[in-house]
């Protein structure tokens, strides 16, 4: 089949990609545009690692077809935050010593940044419902839990100034 143009905002840039027809958008993230945040584990849509966000909604990147995001706006976990500046949920999961194994984490970041884009002060069932879709086999979810609910208080306290 022949290859398309695929047209997109990754992060706030402008993005053109060439893509057969059939390819995901998480094999077109990942071996196209050289962004390897998000991850296949399952490759069905269960386990979370590939989770973007899609016109800022979570989304499966392993379920959704590149050229779907034709025009749309793509984010991953690299445009989250940066080396200098995490996002405040990078850095409670980094304080809470969430991350262990890491393969989870970019999938569980991206659920709970839209979580909290959706809900400024999560309850903890919110949160646990938030990253329901976001498989670890490292840890319980607790310290996720603890560090997303610091995190929802420290953006609340920067939007306050």
């Amino acid at each position: 089949m022949p290859k398309q143009i695929l047209s997109f905002t990754v992060n706030g840039d402008k993005v053109d990609l060439l893509v057969p027809p059939y390819v995901t958008l998480l094999d077109a993230l990942r071996d196209e545009a050289g962004l390897t945040g998000p991850k296949e584990g399952c490759g069905t849509g269960d386990c979370g690692a590939c989770t973007v966000h899609l016109d800022g909604k979570p989304v499966a990147s392993c379920l959704v077809l590149a050229l779907q995001a034709r025009g749309r706006s793509v984010r991953t976990i690299e445009g989250l935050g940066t080396a200098t500046a995490l996002h405040p949920l990078q850095d409670a999961f980094v304080r809470h010593g969430v991350p262990q194994c890491g393969f989870c984490i970019p999938g569980v970041l991206m659920a709970a940044a839209a979580l909290l884009e959706e809900h400024a002060a999560p309850t903890e069932e919110q949160i646990r419902y938030g990253i329901a879709g976001n498989l670890c086999r490292c840890t319980g979810y607790t310290k996720m839990v603890a560090a997303i609910t610091e995190a929802a208080g420290m953006i609340k306290k920067g939007a306050a100034r």
